[in-house]
């Protein structure tokens, strides 16, 4: 039911020489990344390079742009790639883009929350959310920048005040928990991740992040101590992360993969594509959260349906429950550092 990023059409680049895919580049979709020189942008800008769904790739960040976008334009694809930098540039960037994917902002470093990234990330959002409000009303956006809980919400104010948000349209990109828990569960039970699929719901940090290993594709079972060791480890993932990097970073390259597979997932969807569907954070009458992660039906306008909770286990119940307090203030955090400013 979920997509995956690497699909024949998509490796077909590397396999068997451009001409192989000359039908799928035909598409003509113009994607930015805007932060494209950072520890996310620069492996998602070359996964999205590497693409036949991409036709132009727009690449903005505040330094050092063009040099990647000099490097990635030696790559023997058909996209286009040209390269933005300077806040002066950033309406150039996004002229035409058809989708958006936003990893601009800080990384996390070791000892430091969500929270403390807030305050750098959330004025980095909202003024890109507002070049798009200008210049691409209509483009898919796909957030990245943490915390995801608070600048999804942040985004949304944006451009509900510029007259032109369309909740379909803005996306959370909280498909690394989905790929996390793939793998974690396939590797618990010797399975193949790229045939797993774990729904999960929720938000995109700590406790708010809720896999529904009950909805588990192929079904699993564990015994109760071992299910909460995995949900507690598919929650602290990205922690996991930044111990291991000791201070150089956060997960870069497993976000710029699940990043691009969202991407991917959005430009089929917006061709035409049927039976699309990724896990993602958007606005939501799902739960009592404004806003909340579930599996997406995606199609030419964004969200063609939401597809809601499904049926929940008595854990996944009580997971749900330490999750929307959490949710509701992180939402809150984001909404009001817009409309206090």
């Amino acid at each position: 039911m979920f997509s995956r990023v690497v699909r024949p059409q998509t490796v077909s680049v590397l396999q068997n020489g451009v001409r192989s895919i000359s039908t799928s580049s035909q598409r003509h979709t113009k994607v930015a990344v805007l932060g494209a020189s950072g520890g996310i942008g620069q492996p998602l800008s070359l996964l999205m390079k590497q693409s036949p769904l991409v036709s132009e790739l727009s690449l903005y960040d505040i330094v050092n742009t063009p040099g990647v976008a000099a490097d990635l334009s030696h790559i023997e694809t058909p996209a286009k790639v040209k390269g933005y930098d300077g806040s002066n540039q950033l309406k150039d960037a996004l002229k035409g883009c058809e989708v958006v994917i936003i990893p601009a902002g800080v990384p996390r470093k070791p000892g430091m929350t969500r929270d403390d990234l807030f305050n750098t990330n959330a004025s980095i959002v909202r003024d890109l959310a507002q070049a798009c409000a200008e210049v691409c009303p209509k483009a898919i956006i796909g957030i990245i920048s943490n915390p995801v809980n608070s600048t999804v919400p942040i985004a949304s104010e944006v451009l509900q005040k510029a007259g032109v948000y369309d909740p379909n349209r803005v996306f959370g990109v909280s498909t690394l928990d989905v790929v996390r828990a793939n793998t974690f569960i396939a590797e618990a039970k010797g399975l193949d991740p790229t045939k797993v699929n774990i729904p999960v719901v929720g938000g995109h940090s700590g406790v708010t992040i809720i896999p529904l290993i009950s909805q588990a594709t192929p079904s699993v079972d564990f015994p109760k101590d071992q299910l909460k060791a995995l949900t507690e480890r598919i929650q602290e993932a990205g922690t996991e992360v930044v111990k291991a990097k000791a201070g150089a970073g956060s997960a870069t390259l497993s976000m710029a993969y699940a990043g691009a597979r969202f991407a991917f997932s959005v430009i089929r969807a917006l061709k035409g594509e049927q039976n699309i569907v990724e896990c993602a954070y958007v606005r939501s009458n799902v739960t009592e959260a404004k806003y909340f992660a579930t599996p997406l039906l995606l199609g030419p306008g964004g969200i063609q349906k939401n597809l809601g909770l499904g049926k929940l286990s008595d854990f996944e119940s009580e997971l749900l429950k330490a999750a929307i307090p959490e949710l509701k203030k992180n939402i809150q955090k984001g909404e009001d550092f817009v409309n206090k400013k």
